[in-house]
């Protein structure tokens, strides 16, 4: 008799826990409201940073986990007397309607309104076809 023939073997699908464009309407509310986050800290002339954890060898040669201080980069940037704001998902940049990839105002006060426009606009579902094709041309 085999050590196999005692088990109790069976075929099974693993179901998925949570609908995949849920997920990804999730993971892009996150970071949208931590680009509010990153505007609120460039407007008071600081640099906006989250810790990270990650492995390093010390000294004495051993695997130690180390906290790191990682930059977030912004979405909007200055240019052409204004700011330009992106919408992105992952490192790609979404095309918001289907064909422009920005949004232009003047002063860097507004782009805290283009941001809360980006929030409710990924929470309704609008950004959700932006979506799915950014993160098909990743495959």
């Amino acid at each position: 008799m085999s050590a196999l023939a005692k088990l109790n073997l069976k075929t099974v699908q693993r179901t998925v826990k949570q609908d995949p464009v849920l997920a990804r309407r999730d993971k892009l509310v996150a970071a949208i409201e931590e680009q509010g986050r990153v505007l609120a800290a460039v407007v008071a002339g600081e640099e906006y940073t989250v810790k990270t954890k990650r492995w390093q060898t010390n000294d004495a040669g051993e695997r130690v986990r180390v906290e790191h201080e990682k930059r977030v980069r912004a979405w909007f940037f200055e240019q052409d007397a204004g700011y330009y704001v992106q919408c992105r998902y992952g490192s790609r940049v979404l095309n918001i309607n289907g064909k422009s990839n920005a949004v232009f105002v003047d002063k860097l006060n507004d782009v805290a309104g283009v941001i809360e426009a980006f929030k409710k606009a990924a929470e309704t579902g609008e950004l959700d076809k932006a979506v799915v094709e950014a993160a098909a041309k990743k495959k």
